[in-house]
């Protein structure tokens, strides 16, 4: 199952936070954050790798970003 992270019109690191509180608090391990500035993107993609989970997947949509993050066992 994949938990959804809506951190759209939000500023960091609120969005970094809102992704690392839904890793830990989550049994999913696949994550769908959608954040509107390529500073959250970037931010929450490091933020991921450095929490052992990789970034399968960037879209860009309507001015918004959809990071689908794979938590590694």
């Amino acid at each position: 199952m994949t938990k959804t992270v809506d951190a759209r019109g939000l500023s960091c690191p609120q969005p970094v936070i809102m992704f690392l509180d839904a890793v830990k608090s989550a049994q999913d391990t696949t994550f769908e954050v959608i954040v509107d500035t390529e500073a959250s993107k970037e931010n929450v993609s490091r933020a991921a790798e450095s929490r052992n989970c990789h970034v399968k997947e960037i879209r860009e949509q309507d001015a918004e970003y959809h990071l689908t993050i794979v938590k590694n066992p």
